[in-house]
């Protein structure tokens, strides 16, 4: 299992990714987007 911060960073590394110009391509951008979410939600899960 990974630990929080890692979960984090690789949240963070996403988010700029998405935030990138070369990530035009709406299905590589709407992958990122799930994966995103996805993570969000195991973040707030574990928090519960």
């Amino acid at each position: 299992m990974r630990s929080e911060e890692e979960i984090r960073d690789q949240y963070e590394f996403l988010m700029e990714e998405l935030d990138d110009e070369e990530m035009n391509h709406e299905g590589v951008r709407q992958m990122f987007t799930y994966y995103r979410r996805a993570l969000g939600w195991a973040l707030e899960e574990e928090h519960m």
